[in-house]
């Protein structure tokens, strides 16, 4: 019973939209009647500005966190936190407090990884923000850590290096979930093909994207 119960929590802190409640709540605004119209990280700093971003950023990531920690936390057998892990992300994506309409779940991915294997989440940070530094796009930045988490569980227990040995249900999460980062930036990577995705102020931006105004 405490199993199901424990799943269940792991899917409702997935769906808390923390970029769509802090919009309603402290600025009187709709994320998703302004900018992509996405409710995650990247919209909620374009509209909200770079405090709201945070935040949301914050809760986003630490909510996945909090969900893959919640079978240690309550020292349950049988069940990998991975799963409900999974359950957040799932949350996030189909949130029941929004809809069933979320991010795109970059964060709270970001924030499972972290809570089951740090060391890789710390390799997948040095891509995203390489990427970011270089081409000046979250959206890109994103799609890299995805390719680069997909290449990591593959290769990596190759060598030894970061994964000592191949965990079967680790490797076809984390391809899963990187699988939908990459789908929920569909939009992105066809903005990107047209070099008209949006950048931030930041970073060299080698593809010479020019943002419609």
């Amino acid at each position: 019973m405490i199993t199901i119960v424990l799943l269940i929590l792991a899917y409702l802190l997935g769906s808390i939209p923390s970029g769509l409640w802090i919009g309603q709540i402290f600025f009187n605004i709709n994320l998703r009647e302004h900018g992509s119209g996405n409710t995650g990280t990247t919209n909620t700093f374009r509209i909200l500005g770079k405090k709201a971003g945070m935040a949301t950023f914050v809760i986003d990531f630490f909510k996945g966190t909090l969900a893959t920690l919640l079978p240690i936390l309550f020292h349950l057998q049988g069940v990998s936190p991975l799963v409900f892990g999974l359950l957040a992300v799932i949350g996030h994506t189909f949130p029941i407090f929004a809809g069933f309409k979320g991010g795109k779940a970059v964060a709270t991915s970001a924030g499972v990884i972290f809570g089951f294997a740090p060391v890789f989440c710390l390799y997948l940070a040095v891509v995203f923000f390489g990427s970011l530094y270089l081409g000046s796009m979250i959206s890109l930045s994103s799609i890299s850590a995805a390719l680069a988490a997909i290449l990591g569980v593959l290769l990596f227990p190759l060598f030894g290096f970061i994964l000592t040995s191949y965990d079967l249900l680790f490797t076809v999460i984390m391809i899963g979930l990187a699988s939908l980062v990459i789908v929920r930036h569909k939009d992105n990577i066809k903005r990107i093909q047209n070099k008209t995705e949006n950048i931030i102020p930041w970073g060299l931006n080698l593809t010479h994207q020019e943002p419609k105004k």
